[in-house]
């Protein structure tokens, strides 16, 4: 039986953990070849790429995925978190462990690091994929409007205090909420396994968890895809989960617009899928990835 043909869960790949700055990050690697760094998205961790490892490992890609700092395995530090520091851990992890130019491929707010690492530092990259891309770690007060921005501000203050943060910290980890909102973002329901419930639920309960998620709800959202993409000189895969209710498919406009200007970017949106289709229907994302690979 090969590797693509096994139940895979988040416990099938060999962890190892990297001191970064004091604090451990966990990653895992697998294949050998041309690498490519996997960047999960906001709550998830290494797990949400085990549909997606194996199968680009066997077609001959060194794969490598890491849980950022704040997430998954990975300490919860008690810190002021941004874009910004983690593409400053994705550069370190780059020079420690992969010294040549790797491939990016990121969902959520896991998309919009691998796109700032593209057109940031093109020097450690040859290209980028991104699925269902975030525009910001957060909403920027202009994309709201004013009653909505004002909700926003209060509960920022909410999520930030002691007490009224755990409160609401608890109500949002608690699993059955957890599947309820993976109902919401998910089509394909089927796809909502206990298993994935859980994998989003554990980190939760590590000791700092709510104080990295109040950091990072109430974070600057960092740099703007339209800013990024005049930058960018290396080709992109945008994969766009077509029902997708948290980054709308769009949202994908402004890479069509780039994509008008000469920009090398291939746009594929991916029909009755939510915001994570790479673990939603990775039968149709893995081979669409492997294709743009071999292409360039």
């Amino acid at each position: 039986m090969t590797v693509t043909q096994q139940q895979l869960t988040t416990d099938s790949f060999e962890k190892h953990f990297w001191n970064w700055q004091g604090y451990n990050i966990q990653y895992t690697v697998m294949g050998t070849g041309s690498p490519l760094v996997l960047i999960h998205g906001f709550g998830a961790s290494i797990g949400h790429w085990r549909k997606n490892i194996p199968v680009l490992a066997e077609a001959g890609y060194r794969v490598y995925a890491l849980d950022l700092l704040g997430f998954g395995a990975s300490d919860k530090a008690p810190i002021d978190y941004s874009m910004q520091l983690w593409v400053e851990l994705l550069k370190d992890f780059w020079t420690a462990h992969i010294q040549e130019p790797a491939v990016y491929i990121g969902n959520s707010i896991g998309a919009l690091l691998s796109l700032m690492v593209v057109a940031e530092h093109p020097e450690i990259s040859t290209g980028g994929v991104l699925i269902n891309s975030a525009g910001g770690l957060s909403h920027r007060p202009r994309e709201l409007k004013l009653p909505l921005r004002l909700m926003m501000a209060s509960f920022n203050k909410l999520v930030s205090h002691p007490i009224t943060g755990k409160f609401i910290f608890n109500r949002i980890r608690r699993k059955s909420q957890i599947r309820r909102t993976l109902y919401q973002v998910y089509r394909q329901r089927e796809a909502v396994t206990d298993e994935l419930v859980e994998m989003l639920y554990r980190p939760s309960c590590d000791p700092g968890a709510h104080k990295v998620f109040a950091s990072i709800v109430t974070s600057p959202p960092g740099p703007s895809p339209v800013e990024l993409l005049p930058k960018v000189k290396h080709p992109l895969l945008v994969i766009w989960g077509a029902d997708d209710p948290w980054t709308p498919i769009t949202g994908a406009k402004i890479y069509e617009q780039a994509q008008e200007k000469g920009k090398n970017i291939k746009i594929l949106p991916i029909a009755d899928a939510g915001h994570c289709p790479h673990d939603e229907v990775p039968h149709l994302v893995n081979p669409q990835i492997l294709e743009w690979l071999g292409s360039f």
